[in-house]
């Protein structure tokens, strides 16, 4: 079992090889409220009643309250990468897509979510390094995810 919280710190990307099927880190737990669903919802133009109508949601939701888009989830990706491992020679890191992504439970506003942050794989090149990172996000108090995202990323040093 791992630590509650913890985070990987590597001198290089060369490094990363040692870490492959590895725990890199779990980051702290992260409010999702209302507001940032609601800002996420204005954002992205996606104001369904069940993210953005509390009471609506309590009379015909079956979850009785507010979730968050799941989009919302995934888009705290990079927040939790950063909170889990830092590679110190990085000088610059990019999203490079995703994998496969699934959306497994809902998250309900209010709720506290954590990333636990795994790499799958990598392929080092020449100042620079193509990953695969497994990010499950967890719900507090909730034995199955809400997300499970194999994120890709390119880094250069």
């Amino acid at each position: 079992m791992s630590k509650l919280h913890f985070k990987t710190q590597l001198q290089n990307l060369k490094e990363l090889s040692n870490y492959i099927g590895k725990e890199l880190g779990v980051s702290e737990w992260f409010e999702i409220t209302q507001v940032d669903i609601n800002s996420f919802a204005k954002l992205t133009h996606d104001e369904q009643w069940i993210h953005i109508d509390i009471d609506k949601a309590k009379d015909h939701s079956p979850y009785k309250t507010t979730v968050a888009h799941g989009f919302y989830i995934l888009s705290l990706s990079t927040k939790f990468i950063y909170e889990t491992f830092n590679i110190k020679s990085v000088k610059i890191g990019v999203n490079y897509g995703l994998d496969k992504v699934r959306f497994m439970s809902p998250t309900f506003s209010g709720g506290f979510i954590r990333g636990r942050v795994s790499l799958e794989n990598v392929e080092l090149l020449h100042e620079s390094a193509k990953y695969k990172i497994c990010i499950t996000f967890e719900l507090k108090g909730q034995k199955k995810p809400v997300c499970v995202a194999e994120f890709l990323a390119l880094s250069y040093e």
